[in-house]
């Protein structure tokens, strides 16, 4: 399957989660992709996540509950390495739905409530950074 050209920032749907236009930043530097989180509870083997941000509207401010999660150590950029709860969902871009692996983590003081990764990214695109919004556009387009 040929690879999918994709630009430095794009908006995509997380149609499991109820988050739909979430703005997103590819981040070839970042292994792991990571999605902002306000408050993350563990209780009764159950994983519940508050996504809200005023910052970025189209987070709805629902609680999700996820069965199947996991940790993961994950290395910031500043070298530190953090344990983080890690979900599997799946991410819309343009007009195909992808599984991916994302860490939660909060992200309030970061202009974009998603990172997404090399690990995701791998044999699935090749990223233009002086592109942007392909799939958004696509998406729009599509709609008309």
């Amino acid at each position: 399957m040929p690879k999918k050209t994709i630009g430095r920032i794009d908006k995509a749907d997380f149609s499991t989660l109820d988050l739909f236009d979430i703005d997103i930043k590819i981040d070839t530097g970042a292994y792991t992709s990571s999605m902002h989180c306000h408050k993350v509870v563990e209780e009764d083997n159950l994983l519940k996540c508050l996504f809200f941000d005023k910052e970025h509207p189209n987070y709805n401010k629902k609680i999700i509950v996820f069965k199947n999660y996991s940790t993961a150590k994950v290395k910031s950029s500043n070298g530190m390495v953090q344990n983080r709860y890690m979900v599997k969902t799946s991410i819309i871009l343009f007009d195909k739905k992808y599984n991916i692996n994302l860490t939660l983590s909060t992200r309030d003081e970061m202009k974009y409530p998603i990172l997404i990764g090399r690990k995701f990214l791998s044999k699935k695109f090749i990223v233009d950074i002086s592109l942007k919004n392909l799939s958004y556009q696509q998406k729009l387009y599509n709609q008309e």
